[in-house]
């Protein structure tokens, strides 16, 4: 099940709440009550592994090859 983030636009209240997809969102700030509660929504982290993703990684190289 996903874990969502949250914030109250009212009182700044942050919490993380676990819902299924077909769950709605919540809306009601479990602190103040107000209805101001939106999901706050991030970049996912990423780690590249292996070869091939960075230019100095000693892969092959074909333009460094062409120029002999």
């Amino acid at each position: 099940m996903p874990t969502y983030h949250y914030r109250c636009k009212s009182c700044g209240y942050d919490f993380t709440e676990q819902q299924s997809f077909t769950d709605d969102p919540i809306t009601t700030c479990p602190k103040c009550g107000l209805e101001q509660v939106r999901k706050v929504f991030s970049a996912v982290p990423i780690e590249f592994k292996g070869s091939g993703f960075y230019r100095t990684d000693g892969g092959s190289s074909k333009s460094s090859d062409s120029s002999k």
